[in-house]
């Protein structure tokens, strides 16, 4: 599909989705909310925000969005395997993608880092992370109108209330300043917007107009969505022309030192080793050891940068899939080592090859994407009924080494 026709379907896309938070199909309003919408204007008065953009922001919005208070209210406890994690966002496809998306947007990207001094691989490793590379963008049911989004929490929402409330007066500056038009306002249910994923406050602090039209334009613009991203980096402290760390070889007592801080020079001298055998480029870098898989996992010496990342998203499971992804869309090798995972499990690259070798043979027909569904389930029953296997579903090494003979 061509940029022009994924714009047009996008801005469609859009259009239903604050159709349906104005209130265009019949609806009975929700007279709580109103008077919270109508009470809150001497909040955002104070602020700064006139009459006629309160006005043009609530148009039509007579009901809080029930999908927003469903997604605050399913927010699972349980954590992901750290390979779980990995898998999912550093792979072959975000790979392929990301050095596509490199060709394409070049002399942006170029510039950008040129302009702020953070890698091009880096934006472009956040940008997938984000929002797919804007994929997500294009789906209506991702995309919530902003105000109305943040009206819901503040309104129904007291964990997050307080939070709705910032975030509701900056997306009202977001409006008055000219920007943006209400109807292309979209974002997550709590409230982060466009390709590089900013909650209003922070498109407040770091927005930048990179393609000089006259507007930060984070939802439709790449350049201005990937050099946000950049502005937050370097106004955070991103070193220019350093790594976000190495993954190392862990000696045998490597686990009494995670958490510690030492320079490469220090870390060398206690044995720890990158996998490849090179050493480090600046002995007297400092460097945070890291051991995100436990003390059977491999290792990894972060830096500055891996910190400043964090500023984007306080996760360490996020810096590093960003720095992951970087890596490998810039062409450097992945990851030397196994995560440790259960015995049979499968490695990024062996879901891949399994999902195309299901392909193939032509019981799949799905996504080639590393992730496991139902259609992938189903083809590799399907396989299992028919090769004398028990049909349980599951992606292992059994059944790998059985799709290769």
């Amino acid at each position: 599909m061509s940029t022009n026709r994924r714009t047009f379907f996008r801005h469609i896309a859009a259009a239903l989705v604050v159709a349906a938070a104005f209130g265009s199909s019949p609806a009975r309003a929700d007279q709580g909310f109103q008077n919270w919408i109508n009470n809150f204007y001497a909040t955002a008065a104070k602020s700064g925000i006139s009459q006629a953009t309160y006005r043009k922001a609530f148009a039509g919005v007579k009901t809080p969005d029930q999908a927003v208070l469903e997604k605050a209210a399913y927010q699972p406890e349980f954590k992901h395997k750290i390979w779980e994690y990995i898998d999912a966002r550093v792979n072959p496809y975000t790979k392929r993608t990301g050095q596509e998306m490199a060709a394409k947007h070049a002399r942006t990207l170029n510039a950008l880092e040129r302009h702020y001094g953070v890698d091009k691989s880096v934006l472009l490793a956040i940008w997938s992370m984000e929002s797919n590379y804007g994929a997500i963008l294009e789906k209506d049911d991702r995309l919530h109108y902003v105000p109305r989004a943040l009206a819901t929490l503040a309104y129904a929402d007291k964990k997050r209330a307080k939070f709705a409330r910032t975030q509701l007066i900056a997306a009202l500056k977001i409006l008055q300043s000219g920007d943006i038009t209400p109807r292309e306002l979209t974002g997550s249910w709590a409230g982060a917007m466009g390709h590089t994923q900013f909650i209003p406050t922070s498109y407040l602090l770091y927005a930048v107009d990179a393609d000089g039209n006259g507007h930060r334009d984070i939802w439709n613009s790449v350049p201005d969505a990937l050099a946000t991203a950049a502005n937050l980096l370097r106004k955070n402290g991103w070193r220019s022309g350093e790594t976000w760390g190495y993954e190392i070889v862990p000696p045998a007592n490597a686990a009494q030192y995670s958490g510690q801080t030492k320079t490469l020079g220090q870390w060398a001298a206690l044995g720890f080793a990158r996998p490849n055998g090179k050493g480090f480029s600046n002995s007297k870098m400092r460097a945070v050891l890291k051991m995100p898989g436990g003390s059977n996992g491999p290792g990894f010496l972060v830096t500055k940068n891996f910190f400043v990342i964090k500023r984007y998203n306080a996760s360490d499971s996020y810096a590093l899939g960003v720095g992951l992804l970087a890596d490998q869309i810039a062409g450097y090798a992945g990851m030397q080592q196994r995560w440790p995972r259960p015995d049979g499990s499968l490695d990024i690259s062996e879901k891949f090859e399994l999902q195309n070798r299901l392909k193939e043979l032509g019981y799949y027909d799905g996504e080639v994407d590393g992730n496991f569904g139902s259609g992938s389930k189903a083809a590799i029953e399907a396989f299992q009924a028919q090769n004398g296997l028990k049909p349980d579903g599951q992606p292992t090494q059994h059944l790998l080494r059985a799709l290769r003979r």
